[in-house]
């Protein structure tokens, strides 16, 4: 994840209790970069992060499982048009980023977003078990 904020803190603390490792890069730095392996999960907590456009394009051209940013669809638009105006497929990016719970505090997206993650682990589509 990048960016330390509310809902990445709850983010840590639900992904741990279902047993997912979780890393959060707390400053948005120019640092050396991340190394995405296959089945990792890439949470941008930040849209307005500095890093936040180089961090989706190494996260979408990588074996990352799941990639995704917590945004509106508004918010969303630019950053989406720049990685799409440099040929960047971003089909596989998850924005906004979990399911529709409804929730609006830190901890309920967050629930939704570890929701969205593990669901996508399984290649499941998420949402109620009744049918």
């Amino acid at each position: 994840m990048l960016s330390d904020n509310p809902i990445a803190r709850a983010i840590v603390v639900i992904a741990t209790t279902v047993g997912r490792e979780v890393v959060v890069q707390a400053a948005d730095d120019g640092g050396p970069g991340f190394g995405f392996e296959p089945g990792d999960a890439v949470v941008l907590c930040d849209h307005d992060a500095p890093d936040a456009p180089a961090v989706l394009r190494a996260a979408l051209v990588s074996d990352a499982a799941y990639v995704a940013m917590m945004a509106s669809r508004r918010r969303s638009e630019g950053p989406v048009a720049e990685l799409l105006a440099e040929g960047v497929d971003v089909s596989r990016l998850h924005v906004p980023a979990g399911h529709n719970l409804g929730g609006k505090a830190p901890g309920e997206i967050a629930l939704s977003v570890v929701a969205e993650i593990v669901a996508e682990s399984y290649d499941r589509p998420g949402g109620a078990l009744r049918g």
